[in-house]
């Protein structure tokens, strides 16, 4: 790598609840260590402390032990987003244990903190004369759990949603219309401008999306990352839907809609309360075949999102094609290996409908116009 650009990796959903840990890494650390800036969504809490009861009944994910954050350190990661829709499930008290635990660590993070300013704050990152701020922010947020003046929680980026008839026969399903927020909006277009005076780069985070439903994807997203774009966004990571959705090339600006699990279990043996997905959507589930991550068949596709960056901007996004095995382990596929091609194919058909074009060089897929 030339000495006057970094190379940023970004994954998506991280958060294994079952040990041992260093098991979950092996195949992708290599890769990892490749990046200068590794980027990763982080989706739980890490406390040994207990507060209440849980907001989220619907999977009551209770705070992990600190030293459980070494699924972060022991691949590397260097910029992880708390942004998500499961920090707040504690209460404040365990999003700010969280927050310590990882400024232990040297990792930096944002998209919560103890107010609005705070969880909209960009982390910067500098090496080889290249400055990259990351921000990070939420769509799937339960009420109360955003951010606000004087009080602990989520930078939000939400959505409003209505609902309009397709046409006159009864029964028919409506067209789902949902629309960005204008505050919370324009409080991202605000960052972002801003951090663009102090970074030659700028990634945003978004944590947004329905979730396990390959290719749709709602209306205020493609909403959302435009707006990001014309303020100065450089590269969107997006994440939440545990599966990889479309990816969006526009005027060499670059969003990936979801970049799937990366190192995520869950209960063993807790079957999705969707149920919903699979009656109407065709999700199949995966129950039998990974009891700790029992999510759809297509959460076992994922991407490391690569970018190389410069003082002058991006100057390369790609996407390394992965695939996670049986002991629910990302393993980076190579060209020739039939599994490069099944994601390449997956990817190519979930992006029909946004602007893309991929190409293969080596053992990465070149994203262009």
């Amino acid at each position: 790598m030339a000495k006057d650009s970094i190379v940023l990796l970004g994954v998506g959903d991280i958060g294994p609840v079952h040990e041992p840990l260093d098991a979950y890494g092996t195949l992708a650390k290599p890769v990892l260590a490749t990046g200068d800036l590794v980027f990763g969504q982080c989706e739980r809490l890490y406390s040994d402390r207990t507060y209440g009861s849980p907001t989220d009944l619907v999977t009551g994910n209770r705070p992990l032990k600190p030293e459980m954050v070494s699924i972060f350190t022991d691949c590397g990661f260097n910029v992880v987003s708390l942004g998500g829709n499961h920090t707040m499930d504690w209460g404040p008290e365990a999003l700010l244990d969280t927050v310590e635990v990882f400024k232990k660590t040297g990792i930096q993070v944002m998209g919560a903190g103890r107010n609005l300013q705070e969880a909209r704050r960009p982390v910067f990152f500098e090496k080889n004369g290249v400055k990259v701020a990351v921000l990070a922010y939420c769509s799937i947020l339960r009420e109360g759990q955003e951010a606000g003046p004087s009080k602990v929680g989520v930078a939000p980026l939400r959505a409003h949603t209505s609902y309009e008839p397709y046409e006159y026969q009864a029964g028919v399903p409506p067209r789902v219309i949902t629309v960005p927020y204008e505050e919370d909006l324009a409080n991202m277009v605000e960052d972002i401008a801003k951090a663009k005076k102090s970074a030659h780069v700028v990634a945003v985070s978004l944590h947004w999306g329905v979730h396990y439903i390959p290719r749709l994807i709602a209306e205020y997203q493609p909403i959302a990352a435009k707006a990001a774009f014309e303020a100065g966004a450089d590269l969107i990571l997006g994440h939440h839907p545990h599966a990889p959705k479309a990816i969006e090339s526009t005027n060499g600006k670059v969003c990936f809609y979801s970049l799937g699990n990366f190192i995520f279990t869950t209960n063993a043996g807790r079957k999705p309360n969707y149920a919903g997905s699979g009656k109407h959507y065709g999700v199949k589930w995966d129950i039998d075949e990974a009891p700790n991550c029992p999510h759809g068949k297509d959460s076992k596709i994922s991407l490391i999102a690569k970018a190389v960056l410069s003082r002058d901007g991006v100057k390369k996004v790609s996407f390394l094609p992965v695939k996670i095995d049986r002991e629910l382990r990302p393993a980076v596929l190579r060209r020739g290996d039939p599994r490069f091609d099944e994601v390449v194919n997956f990817m190519d058909w979930a992006s029909q409908d946004f602007n893309h074009k991929f190409t293969v060089e080596g053992d990465e897929v070149v994203i262009g116009s």
